[in-house]
Protein backbone atom coordinates (compact mmCIF):
# COMPACT_ATOMS: atom_id res chain seq x y z
CA UNK A 1 0.00 0.00 0.00
CA UNK A 2 2.83 2.40 0.87
CA UNK A 3 4.57 1.77 -2.47
CA UNK A 4 1.30 2.26 -4.35
CA UNK A 5 0.64 5.49 -2.47
CA UNK A 6 4.16 6.78 -3.17
CA UNK A 7 3.82 6.01 -6.89
CA UNK A 8 0.45 7.75 -7.02
CA UNK A 9 1.81 10.86 -5.29
CA UNK A 10 4.87 10.88 -7.58
CA UNK A 11 2.68 10.77 -10.71
CA UNK A 12 0.49 13.56 -9.33
CA UNK A 13 3.57 15.65 -8.52
CA UNK A 14 4.94 15.28 -12.06
CA UNK A 15 1.47 16.09 -13.43
CA UNK A 16 1.23 19.27 -11.38
CA UNK A 17 4.77 20.21 -12.47
CA UNK A 18 3.78 19.81 -16.13
CA UNK A 19 0.67 21.95 -15.74
CA UNK A 20 2.38 24.71 -13.74
CA UNK A 21 5.36 24.62 -16.09
CA UNK A 22 2.98 25.18 -19.01
CA UNK A 23 1.57 28.18 -17.13
CA UNK A 24 4.75 29.85 -15.86
CA UNK A 25 7.50 28.49 -18.12
CA UNK A 26 6.80 31.04 -20.86
CA UNK A 27 7.86 33.90 -18.54
CA UNK A 28 11.49 33.31 -19.52
CA UNK A 29 10.78 33.33 -23.26
CA UNK A 30 8.34 36.25 -23.65
CA UNK A 31 10.79 38.22 -25.86
CA UNK A 32 11.18 35.13 -28.07
CA UNK A 33 7.39 34.75 -28.28
CA UNK A 34 7.10 38.44 -29.22
CA UNK A 35 9.63 37.97 -32.05
CA UNK A 36 8.08 34.69 -33.21
CA UNK A 37 4.59 36.18 -33.58
CA UNK A 38 5.78 39.70 -34.43
CA UNK A 39 3.98 41.34 -31.49
CA UNK A 40 5.12 43.55 -28.62
CA UNK A 41 6.50 42.02 -25.42
CA UNK A 42 3.53 43.54 -23.58
CA UNK A 43 1.13 41.70 -25.89
CA UNK A 44 3.17 38.50 -25.55
CA UNK A 45 2.62 38.90 -21.80
CA UNK A 46 -0.99 37.86 -22.41
CA UNK A 47 0.39 34.31 -22.55
CA UNK A 48 0.90 34.67 -18.79
CA UNK A 49 -1.78 37.12 -17.64
CA UNK A 50 -4.74 35.59 -19.51
CA UNK A 51 -3.74 32.10 -18.38
CA UNK A 52 -3.65 33.27 -14.73
CA UNK A 53 -6.96 35.12 -15.15
CA UNK A 54 -8.62 32.02 -16.59
CA UNK A 55 -7.37 29.98 -13.62
CA UNK A 56 -8.57 32.56 -11.10
CA UNK A 57 -12.06 32.65 -12.66
CA UNK A 58 -12.51 28.90 -13.18
CA UNK A 59 -10.85 27.71 -9.94
CA UNK A 60 -13.96 27.86 -7.69
CA UNK A 61 -16.40 26.48 -10.27
CA UNK A 62 -14.60 23.78 -12.29
CA UNK A 63 -13.52 21.57 -9.34
CA UNK A 64 -17.07 21.89 -8.02
CA UNK A 65 -18.61 20.79 -11.34
CA UNK A 66 -16.25 17.81 -11.62
CA UNK A 67 -16.41 16.81 -7.94
CA UNK A 68 -18.76 13.89 -8.65
CA UNK A 69 -16.80 12.43 -11.59
CA UNK A 70 -14.31 9.56 -11.33
CA UNK A 71 -11.07 11.37 -10.49
CA UNK A 72 -8.90 9.29 -12.79
CA UNK A 73 -11.15 10.10 -15.78
CA UNK A 74 -11.23 13.79 -14.84
CA UNK A 75 -7.44 13.99 -14.56
CA UNK A 76 -6.97 12.17 -17.88
CA UNK A 77 -9.35 14.67 -19.51
CA UNK A 78 -7.35 17.63 -18.17
CA UNK A 79 -3.99 16.15 -19.18
CA UNK A 80 -5.38 15.39 -22.64
CA UNK A 81 -6.56 18.98 -23.05
CA UNK A 82 -3.11 20.25 -22.02
CA UNK A 83 -1.32 17.94 -24.47
CA UNK A 84 -3.58 19.07 -27.33
CA UNK A 85 -3.16 22.73 -26.35
CA UNK A 86 0.63 22.34 -26.30
CA UNK A 87 0.62 20.63 -29.72
CA UNK A 88 -1.51 23.43 -31.21
CA UNK A 89 0.95 25.96 -29.75
CA UNK A 90 3.84 24.20 -31.53
CA UNK A 91 2.26 24.56 -34.97
CA UNK A 92 0.21 27.77 -34.53
CA UNK A 93 1.51 30.55 -36.77
CA UNK A 94 -1.17 32.99 -35.61
CA UNK A 95 -0.84 34.71 -32.21
CA UNK A 96 -4.59 34.64 -31.46
CA UNK A 97 -4.82 30.89 -32.13
CA UNK A 98 -1.78 30.26 -29.91
CA UNK A 99 -3.35 32.37 -27.16
CA UNK A 100 -6.64 30.45 -27.36
CA UNK A 101 -4.64 27.20 -27.20
CA UNK A 102 -3.31 28.38 -23.82
CA UNK A 103 -6.50 29.83 -22.34
CA UNK A 104 -8.65 26.71 -22.93
CA UNK A 105 -6.32 24.40 -20.92
CA UNK A 106 -6.11 27.11 -18.24
CA UNK A 107 -9.84 26.71 -17.63
CA UNK A 108 -9.27 23.01 -16.83
CA UNK A 109 -6.10 23.64 -14.78
CA UNK A 110 -7.89 23.89 -11.37
CA UNK A 111 -9.58 20.50 -11.83
CA UNK A 112 -6.31 18.57 -11.91
CA UNK A 113 -4.51 20.58 -9.25
CA UNK A 114 -7.38 20.55 -6.76
CA UNK A 115 -7.89 16.80 -7.25
CA UNK A 116 -4.15 16.19 -6.90
CA UNK A 117 -4.16 17.81 -3.46
CA UNK A 118 -7.28 15.89 -2.40
CA UNK A 119 -6.12 12.51 -3.71
CA UNK A 120 -2.67 12.90 -2.13
CA UNK A 121 -4.17 13.78 1.26
CA UNK A 122 -6.64 10.88 1.08
CA UNK A 123 -3.96 8.34 0.09
CA UNK A 124 -2.31 8.52 3.53
CA UNK A 125 -3.41 8.86 7.16
CA UNK A 126 -4.73 12.19 8.45
CA UNK A 127 -1.50 12.75 10.38
CA UNK A 128 0.62 12.30 7.24
CA UNK A 129 -1.67 14.35 4.95
CA UNK A 130 0.37 17.60 5.20
CA UNK A 131 3.51 15.74 4.09
CA UNK A 132 1.67 14.19 1.13
CA UNK A 133 0.26 17.57 0.10
CA UNK A 134 3.74 19.11 0.49
CA UNK A 135 5.01 16.70 -2.18
CA UNK A 136 2.33 17.97 -4.57
CA UNK A 137 3.28 21.54 -3.68
CA UNK A 138 6.86 20.60 -4.58
CA UNK A 139 5.59 20.00 -8.12
CA UNK A 140 3.83 23.37 -8.03
CA UNK A 141 7.01 25.17 -6.91
CA UNK A 142 9.20 23.33 -9.42
CA UNK A 143 6.78 24.22 -12.21
CA UNK A 144 6.60 27.86 -11.18
CA UNK A 145 10.26 28.67 -10.44
CA UNK A 146 12.42 25.94 -12.01
CA UNK A 147 10.34 25.64 -15.17
CA UNK A 148 11.27 29.21 -16.14
CA UNK A 149 15.07 28.69 -16.48
CA UNK A 150 14.60 25.19 -17.99
CA UNK A 151 12.23 26.48 -20.68
CA UNK A 152 14.44 29.51 -21.31
CA UNK A 153 17.47 27.24 -21.79
CA UNK A 154 15.64 24.92 -24.21
CA UNK A 155 14.30 27.84 -26.25
CA UNK A 156 17.66 29.66 -26.41
CA UNK A 157 19.57 26.51 -27.38
CA UNK A 158 17.00 25.21 -29.87
CA UNK A 159 13.75 27.02 -30.70
CA UNK A 160 10.39 28.24 -29.44
CA UNK A 161 8.74 25.12 -30.89
CA UNK A 162 11.03 22.84 -28.88
CA UNK A 163 10.09 24.68 -25.68
CA UNK A 164 6.42 24.04 -26.47
CA UNK A 165 7.29 20.42 -27.22
CA UNK A 166 8.85 20.16 -23.75
CA UNK A 167 5.51 21.24 -22.22
CA UNK A 168 3.65 18.69 -24.36
CA UNK A 169 6.09 15.87 -23.51
CA UNK A 170 5.76 16.29 -19.72
CA UNK A 171 1.96 16.32 -19.93
CA UNK A 172 1.91 13.35 -22.34
CA UNK A 173 4.18 11.28 -20.07
CA UNK A 174 1.91 12.02 -17.11
CA UNK A 175 -1.16 11.11 -19.19
CA UNK A 176 0.34 7.70 -20.03
CA UNK A 177 1.50 7.09 -16.43
CA UNK A 178 -1.97 8.01 -15.12
CA UNK A 179 -3.63 5.73 -17.66
CA UNK A 180 -1.39 2.76 -16.78
CA UNK A 181 -0.64 3.10 -13.08
CA UNK A 182 -3.34 5.19 -11.40
CA UNK A 183 -6.31 3.10 -10.21
CA UNK A 184 -9.89 4.05 -10.95
CA UNK A 185 -11.06 6.54 -8.33
CA UNK A 186 -14.86 6.79 -8.37
CA UNK A 187 -16.38 9.27 -5.93
CA UNK A 188 -17.95 7.13 -3.19
CA UNK A 189 -19.88 9.87 -1.43
CA UNK A 190 -20.90 12.56 -3.86
CA UNK A 191 -21.48 15.88 -2.16
CA UNK A 192 -24.22 18.10 -3.52
CA UNK A 193 -23.22 21.44 -4.97
CA UNK A 194 -25.24 23.13 -2.26
CA UNK A 195 -23.43 21.39 0.59
CA UNK A 196 -20.06 22.33 -0.91
CA UNK A 197 -21.07 25.94 -1.53
CA UNK A 198 -22.36 26.17 2.04
CA UNK A 199 -18.75 26.49 3.29
CA UNK A 200 -18.90 30.04 1.94
CA UNK A 201 -21.41 30.86 4.68
CA UNK A 202 -18.70 30.38 7.33
CA UNK A 203 -16.58 33.33 8.43
CA UNK A 204 -13.60 31.00 8.93
CA UNK A 205 -13.61 30.35 5.16
CA UNK A 206 -13.55 34.05 4.26
CA UNK A 207 -10.86 34.86 6.83
CA UNK A 208 -8.78 32.04 5.36
CA UNK A 209 -9.33 33.24 1.78
CA UNK A 210 -8.30 36.78 2.75
CA UNK A 211 -5.18 35.48 4.53
CA UNK A 212 -4.15 33.47 1.45
CA UNK A 213 -4.70 36.42 -0.89
CA UNK A 214 -2.44 38.58 1.27
CA UNK A 215 0.18 35.83 1.74
CA UNK A 216 0.50 35.35 -2.02
CA UNK A 217 0.43 39.09 -2.58
CA UNK A 218 3.33 39.45 -0.14
CA UNK A 219 5.37 36.68 -1.77
CA UNK A 220 4.82 37.39 -5.48
CA UNK A 221 4.54 41.17 -5.12
CA UNK A 222 8.26 41.12 -4.38
CA UNK A 223 9.44 37.94 -6.15
CA UNK A 224 7.96 39.06 -9.48
CA UNK A 225 10.50 41.89 -9.53
CA UNK A 226 13.47 39.94 -8.14
CA UNK A 227 15.39 40.09 -11.43
CA UNK A 228 14.76 43.85 -11.64
CA UNK A 229 15.88 44.29 -8.02
CA UNK A 230 19.07 42.29 -8.56
CA UNK A 231 19.91 44.32 -11.66
CA UNK A 232 19.19 47.83 -10.37
CA UNK A 233 19.79 47.59 -6.60
CA UNK A 234 22.29 44.75 -6.13
CA UNK A 235 23.86 45.72 -9.48
CA UNK A 236 24.97 42.25 -10.61
CA UNK A 237 25.42 40.74 -14.08
CA UNK A 238 22.80 38.86 -16.09
CA UNK A 239 24.48 35.48 -15.53
CA UNK A 240 24.61 36.06 -11.77
CA UNK A 241 20.95 37.07 -11.81
CA UNK A 242 20.10 33.77 -13.52
CA UNK A 243 22.08 31.92 -10.85
CA UNK A 244 20.23 33.79 -8.09
CA UNK A 245 16.89 32.83 -9.66
CA UNK A 246 17.96 29.19 -9.69
CA UNK A 247 19.00 29.50 -6.01
CA UNK A 248 15.56 30.91 -5.19
CA UNK A 249 13.87 28.08 -7.13
CA UNK A 250 15.91 25.37 -5.44
CA UNK A 251 15.29 26.92 -2.03
CA UNK A 252 11.58 27.00 -2.83
CA UNK A 253 11.62 23.24 -3.36
CA UNK A 254 13.44 22.78 -0.03
CA UNK A 255 10.76 24.93 1.60
CA UNK A 256 8.07 22.48 0.47
CA UNK A 257 9.85 19.60 2.18
CA UNK A 258 10.31 21.62 5.38
CA UNK A 259 6.67 22.78 5.28
CA UNK A 260 5.31 19.24 5.32
CA UNK A 261 7.18 18.50 8.54
CA UNK A 262 6.27 21.80 10.20
CA UNK A 263 2.56 21.55 9.37
CA UNK A 264 2.47 17.95 10.58
CA UNK A 265 4.14 18.90 13.86
CA UNK A 266 2.22 22.10 14.70
CA UNK A 267 0.19 23.66 11.92
CA UNK A 268 -1.35 26.59 13.80
CA UNK A 269 1.96 27.90 15.18
CA UNK A 270 3.61 27.49 11.77
CA UNK A 271 0.93 29.54 10.04
CA UNK A 272 0.92 32.24 12.76
CA UNK A 273 4.71 32.62 12.67
CA UNK A 274 5.00 32.83 8.88
CA UNK A 275 4.15 36.54 8.28
CA UNK A 276 6.65 37.59 10.96
CA UNK A 277 9.42 35.35 9.60
CA UNK A 278 9.00 36.58 6.01
CA UNK A 279 8.63 40.16 7.27
CA UNK A 280 12.01 39.89 9.01
CA UNK A 281 13.59 38.67 5.73
CA UNK A 282 12.08 41.62 3.83
CA UNK A 283 13.45 44.10 6.38
CA UNK A 284 16.92 42.55 6.00
CA UNK A 285 16.47 42.63 2.21
CA UNK A 286 15.67 46.36 2.34
CA UNK A 287 18.71 47.03 4.53
CA UNK A 288 21.36 44.86 2.84
CA UNK A 289 19.97 44.06 -0.63
CA UNK A 290 22.60 46.22 -2.33
CA UNK A 291 25.40 43.84 -1.27
CA UNK A 292 25.94 40.70 -3.36
CA UNK A 293 26.91 38.13 -0.68
CA UNK A 294 24.19 39.13 1.83
CA UNK A 295 21.70 39.19 -1.08
CA UNK A 296 22.63 35.60 -1.99
CA UNK A 297 21.96 34.47 1.59
CA UNK A 298 18.73 36.48 1.71
CA UNK A 299 17.58 34.89 -1.56
CA UNK A 300 18.21 31.40 -0.18
CA UNK A 301 16.26 32.01 3.05
CA UNK A 302 13.55 33.92 1.19
CA UNK A 303 13.10 31.04 -1.27
CA UNK A 304 12.72 28.51 1.55
CA UNK A 305 10.10 30.67 3.28
CA UNK A 306 8.23 31.22 0.01
CA UNK A 307 8.03 27.43 -0.44
CA UNK A 308 6.67 27.09 3.09
CA UNK A 309 4.21 29.90 2.36
CA UNK A 310 2.67 28.03 -0.57
CA UNK A 311 1.96 25.01 1.63
CA UNK A 312 0.58 27.21 4.40
CA UNK A 313 -1.80 28.87 1.96
CA UNK A 314 -3.16 25.54 0.72
CA UNK A 315 -3.49 24.16 4.26
CA UNK A 316 -5.18 27.28 5.62
CA UNK A 317 -8.11 27.17 3.20
CA UNK A 318 -8.60 23.40 3.07
CA UNK A 319 -8.49 23.17 6.87
CA UNK A 320 -11.33 25.68 6.97
CA UNK A 321 -13.55 23.52 4.74
CA UNK A 322 -12.52 19.84 5.15
CA UNK A 323 -15.97 18.56 4.16
CA UNK A 324 -15.61 19.98 0.62
CA UNK A 325 -11.95 19.30 -0.26
CA UNK A 326 -12.14 19.72 -4.06
CA UNK A 327 -14.07 22.98 -3.79
CA UNK A 328 -11.72 24.20 -1.02
CA UNK A 329 -8.68 23.48 -3.19
CA UNK A 330 -10.38 25.38 -6.00
CA UNK A 331 -10.82 28.33 -3.64
CA UNK A 332 -7.13 28.06 -2.76
CA UNK A 333 -6.08 28.20 -6.43
CA UNK A 334 -8.35 31.16 -7.09
CA UNK A 335 -7.19 33.04 -3.98
CA UNK A 336 -3.53 32.35 -4.77
CA UNK A 337 -3.89 33.70 -8.31
CA UNK A 338 -5.81 36.76 -7.13
CA UNK A 339 -3.10 37.42 -4.54
CA UNK A 340 -0.38 37.08 -7.16
CA UNK A 341 -2.18 39.52 -9.47
CA UNK A 342 -2.74 42.08 -6.70
CA UNK A 343 0.78 41.78 -5.33
CA UNK A 344 2.39 42.20 -8.75
CA UNK A 345 0.25 45.27 -9.46
CA UNK A 346 1.04 46.84 -6.07
CA UNK A 347 4.75 46.12 -6.52
CA UNK A 348 4.64 47.80 -9.92
CA UNK A 349 3.01 50.87 -8.39
CA UNK A 350 5.74 51.15 -5.73
CA UNK A 351 8.45 50.85 -8.40
CA UNK A 352 6.81 53.57 -10.52
CA UNK A 353 6.17 55.89 -7.58
CA UNK A 354 9.29 55.67 -5.37
CA UNK A 355 11.70 53.14 -6.90
CA UNK A 356 12.55 49.44 -7.12
CA UNK A 357 14.01 49.19 -3.60
CA UNK A 358 10.60 50.00 -2.10
CA UNK A 359 8.73 46.97 -3.50
CA UNK A 360 9.56 45.48 -0.09
CA UNK A 361 7.15 47.97 1.49
CA UNK A 362 4.27 46.54 -0.54
CA UNK A 363 5.25 43.06 0.60
CA UNK A 364 5.35 44.14 4.24
CA UNK A 365 1.91 45.76 4.03
CA UNK A 366 0.47 42.51 2.62
CA UNK A 367 2.14 40.53 5.42
CA UNK A 368 0.62 42.78 8.07
CA UNK A 369 -2.84 42.22 6.57
CA UNK A 370 -2.26 38.46 6.36
CA UNK A 371 -1.17 38.38 10.01
CA UNK A 372 -4.36 40.21 11.03
CA UNK A 373 -6.53 37.66 9.16
CA UNK A 374 -4.61 34.72 10.64
CA UNK A 375 -4.79 36.06 14.20
CA UNK A 376 -8.50 36.84 13.83
CA UNK A 377 -9.20 33.28 12.72
CA UNK A 378 -7.15 31.86 15.59
CA UNK A 379 -8.88 34.07 18.15
CA UNK A 380 -12.41 33.58 16.86
CA UNK A 381 -12.00 29.84 16.38
CA UNK A 382 -10.14 28.44 19.39
CA UNK A 383 -7.66 25.57 18.92
CA UNK A 384 -10.30 23.16 20.18
CA UNK A 385 -12.59 24.25 17.36
CA UNK A 386 -9.90 24.49 14.69
CA UNK A 387 -10.64 22.20 11.81
CA UNK A 388 -7.87 20.02 10.48
CA UNK A 389 -7.33 18.18 7.25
Amino acid sequence: MAKRSNLLIFILTVGVFGILNTEMGVIGILPLIADYYDVSVAKAGLFVSLFALAVAISAPSMPLLFSGINRKKAMLLVLGVFVLGNIVSIFASNFTIALIARVIPAIFHPIYCSMAFTVAANSVSNEEAPKAVAKIMLGVSAGMVLGVPITSFIASETSFEMAMLFFAAINAITFIATLLFVPSMPVKERLSYGSQLSVLKNSITWLSIAAVIFINSAIFGVYSYLAEYLETITNISGKTISLMLVVYGGANVIGNIVAGKLLTKNAIKTVAAFPFALGAVYIVLFSFGQFTVPMAIITLVWGILAGIGGNIAQYWITSAAPKAPDFANGLFLSSANIGTTIGTAVGGLFISAIGTQYIVVGGLLSLILSAVCILLRNNIFSPRKQLSI
